[in-house]
């Protein structure tokens, strides 16, 4: 398999899955599919790899799935002769089989090149990815925490493939939320009660005595104005130490101070989508308004709606092709709303919304409220002080955005492998020793390039060797789901099959280098992907535990 030239294992079974599937489609009349949908064949079936479109086009055919499955197997198995055997399996699957020889050379493409083993095809899209966005009246908490580590997990992920991405944090620090904010602190510093819609909760006390004795005589707005400093500090130096960074601190008062809420009502009204009624200003064309689309209030001040299509459409004229948005659950009936302002700035596809739900944090069999008017809530922080950042990265990693998460902060705690991130960590470090005690015993060049990997024929080891395969399909899931979760449940079953690679077969063997040398060889291609994918999440990877 010449390096360069075909790449990465999986992605060359695509490639060959999508002409034969096309030339059979040809044959029968019908259109090729758009893409090859392979996925792993189940643990108690025969094969690595299946193939369902004969499933899917049997019906339109009017023929029996298991005949299409069958014929397509002719065309699959011209295309992968010498490095892959095809059977057609009931009810209509075609599942291919790898020979040693292609997992062997796959092993080596990963040796040969690490950072290029899961790149995709250069893509045209300028992705942009705006995350997290909390107002700066408050820390962050743990739907923060999630949204932080989704969007940077993504982030990461789709550089990782080789797209070109950038992240943004929006920061509301205009409208009546921060007013509030302001006029809270200013009633905190002189003991005054807090207005009935401000921000409660001993912080804010605490962090208005906190400011000097002149603060006294400040207006309303320099507390407002002192009060978002303090926060965006806070909140820039929590996701610092959950290791999140963004490319760029958006401001909404940047908007206006470039007058793009008015650029973007005329541009709309130029459109038909904006039209006065009843003394105010409607999103959508004459006759349809809905009252939940005030752009312009009858009292001349905007809804939070209009800001929020010029920041998109600033976002589109910086050249960004992708918008995707993070948002909390509390989201779910905006994104109609955005996606149809979106369409009418002339760029109907480019925004893709996702909504993560809520966290559940537990402790004992007691769920802990958030509340942040209340001041009733656990920050982001506090959760990481207490199970550290590794556990809630991966914790908030494991499930798809679109499920509520139960974290568990007892079993986050746990050093044992009930608790699925010291699970996978506690395998790359015990690969690390492995290393260390080869060199103990004085084995000659580990390079795992120069090893035999013929050697290695055993059931544990061909296992290890088809999940090393699968890794560059997972962030193509990932990146094409929008979500990290399946990296997470790829990593604990990479770590579950070396378990019984480990129990059954001595790594380190002096009386049998060749063999110790490939085995160590496998041992390293795992440890790599570990290492990578637990950095895609935001979580270490140490190498003693």
């Amino acid at each position: 398999m010449p390096h360069g030239s075909i790449g990465m294992l999986l992605k060359k079974l695509r490639r060959a899955v999508k002409d034969a599937l096309t030339e059979w489609a040809r044959k029968k009349g019908i259109p090729p599919p758009e893409d090859a949908p392979l996925a792993p064949v189940p643990p108690h079936l025969k094969g690595d790899v299946s193939l369902s479109w004969a499933l899917k086009i049997a019906k339109d055919l009017k023929i029996n799935p298991i005949v299409a499955s069958g014929e397509m197997g002719k065309n699959l198995t011209s295309k992968t002769q010498g490095w892959a055997t095809v059977e057609a399996v009931p009810p209509g699957f075609d599942n291919f089989t790898f020979e040693m020889t292609a997992l062997h050379e796959n092993l080596q493409t990963l040796f040969k090149s690490p950072e290029e083993y899961s790149r995709q095809e250069p893509s045209s899209d300028r992705v942009l990815i705006e995350f997290v966005s909390a107002n700066p009246t408050g820390p962050l908490h743990l739907g923060h925490g999630r949204a932080a580590s989704l969007g940077d997990s993504l982030s990461r992920i789709f550089k990782h493939l080789g797209h070109p991405v950038s992240t943004e944090f929006y920061v509301n620090d205009s409208g009546r939320q921060v007013e509030l904010l302001g006029q809270s602190l200013q009633a905190g510093k002189m003991g005054h009660p807090i207005p009935e819609e401000g921000y409660r909760g001993e912080h804010i006390a605490a962090i208005a005595k906190s400011f000097p004795p002149e603060s006294q005589a400040w207006p309303v707005e320099k507390w407002t104005q002192a009060g978002i400093e303090y926060f965006m500090g806070m909140q820039r130096k929590d996701l610092e130490d959950f290791e999140v960074h963004f490319d760029t601190w958006f401001r909404e008062s940047e908007l206006y101070k470039k007058n793009a809420l008015q650029d973007t009502l005329e541009y709309l009204k130029q459109k038909g989508m904006a039209h006065e009624k009843d003394g105010a200003v409607w999103f959508g064309s004459e006759g349809s308004e809905e009252e939940d689309r005030v752009l312009i209030r009858s009292d001349g001040r905007p809804t939070y709606f209009l800001p929020d299509i010029a920041y998109h459409r600033d976002k589109l004229r910086r050249g960004f092709t992708k918008l995707i948005d993070i948002w909390g659950a509390d989201h779910h009936g905006y994104v109609p709303r955005m996606r149809a302002a979106i369409s009418a700035l002339g760029s109907p596809d480019a925004f893709e919304p996702i909504i993560h739900q809520l966290v559940h944090l537990f402790r004992g069999n007691v769920a802990v409220k958030m509340s942040k008017r209340s001041g009733e809530f656990v920050t982001l922080r506090e959760v990481v002080e207490e199970v550290g950042k590794d556990a809630c990265r991966f914790f908030f990693a494991m499930r798809n955005p679109n499920a509520h998460l139960n974290f568990d902060v007892e079993l986050a705690q746990r050093k044992s492998q009930e608790n699925p991130v010291y699970y996978i960590q506690y395998v790359h470090a015990r690969i690390c020793s492995i290393f260390r005690e080869a060199q103990k015993r004085s084995f000659d060049n580990l390079e795992p390039r120069t090893s035999n990997l013929e050697l290695l024929k055993e059931i544990e080891e061909r296992s290890l060797l088809v999940k090393l395969v699968w890794f560059p399909e997972i962030l193509r899931t990932c990146a094409k789901d929008l979500s990290p979760h399946h990296l997470a449940n790829y990593l604990l079953e990479l770590a579950g099959l070396f378990h019984p690679f480990y129990e059954k077969h001595r790594v380190v063997d002096e009386k049998n280098a060749e063999l110790s040398k490939a085995r160590l060889a496998l041992c390293e291609g795992a440890r790599s992907l570990i290492e990578k994918g637990l950095w895609l999440l935001g979580v270490s990877a140490p190498q003693q535990m």
